[in-house]
């Protein structure tokens, strides 16, 4: 009901306007800067994920798409990124479950190369850059090392 609410307002003002399109063009706008909190994702677009932080369990919904270490930053989860998802440093390390792991493609060289710089590494560890959430992941479960190694320049 809140999102008919939101596009029934967008409408209105794009109509006083003149402009259908301009209504359109907000929508894309807003829903690519905004979590799916803030505007009306699709249930089907979302998937359950939960962030091991410090011991404590972090349930999130993240899009389709979008990389773990996307989806921590969009949820406050503590996971770090130096580089912002460019494969030149290990802070956006997470471990996952063996089934989880078992199931991604393999990591490319340019990872496994960051892993080896990675703070707690383990035989399920991944970058949270290099991985992008899929329905198969759902309910999926990624722990964040207790510290990790920031090799990056300031």
């Amino acid at each position: 009901a809140a999102c008919a609410a939101m596009l029934a307002v967008i409408g209105r003002r794009a109509a006083s306007k003149g402009s259908v399109a301009s209504a359109a063009g907000t929508l894309r706008r807003g829903a690519h800067a905004s979590t799916s909190r803030l505007f009306c994702a699709k249930s089907a677009d979302s998937v359950p994920i939960c962030f091991i932080e410090n011991g404590e369990e972090v349930h999130v919904k993240a899009q389709e798409g979008k990389s773990l270490l996307e989806v921590a930053h969009a949820n406050d989860v503590e996971l770090e990124g130096a580089c912002d998802g460019s494969l030149a440093c290990s802070t956006c390390h997470v471990i996952l479950e063996k089934a989880v792991f078992d199931a991604l493609p393999p990591p490319v060289e340019e990872e496994l190369d960051m892993l080896d710089l990675a703070f707690d590494l383990t035989e399920t560890s991944r970058l949270g850059c290099q991985i992008k959430v899929s329905k198969e992941l759902a309910g999926m479960r990624a722990t964040l090392p207790t510290g990790s190694n920031n090799m990056m320049p300031p």
